[in-house]
C-alpha cells in the first residue's frame, strides 16, 4: 500500500530539515525575547535602584521605561525576523517539498 501524501511529506528528510531549523529558529528567537524580559523582571525584583534611577537630574521619568519600551520592541524587532526568513526561507522550502511530494 502506498503512502498519503501526508506521509510521504512526513518522510521526507527535507520537510524534517525544514520543521527541525524553522523549530530551532523559533524556540532561539523566544528564548531571547524570553530572557531579556525575565532578565527585566529580576532587576525590577532585586536591584529596583537600577531601574528606578532618574534619566536626568530634576526628571520623572526612570530607567525603567525605556529599557520596558526597548524589550517591546525587540520583541517586534525579533518576530519581524522570524517573519522575515518565513517568507525568503522557508516558505520556498515549503513549496519545493510539496512540489516533490503532492504530486
Amino acid at each position: 500500500m502506498s503512502l498519503s501524501v501526508p506521509e510521504r511529506i512526513m518522510a521526507c528528510p527535507r520537510f524534517q530539515r525544514l520543521a527541525a531549523t524553522r523549530s530551532r529558529f523559533a524556540w532561539t528567537l523566544a528564548a531571547l525575547v524570553l530572557a531579556l524580559y525575565y532578565g527585566y523582571m529580576l532587576l525590577v525584583a532585586f536591584a529596583p535602584q537600577v531601574l528606578g534611577a532618574r534619566l536626568a537630574e530634576g526628571g520623572t521619568t526612570t530607567w525603567g521605561v525605556p529599557v520596558g519600551a526597548a524589550i517591546i520592541v525587540f520583541s517586534w524587532l525579533m518576530t519581524g525576523l522570524y517573519i522575515r526568513r518565513a517568507n525568503v526561507e522557508f516558505d520556498a522550502l515549503t513549496d519545493a517539498v510539496l512540489e516533490e511530494h503532492a504530486r
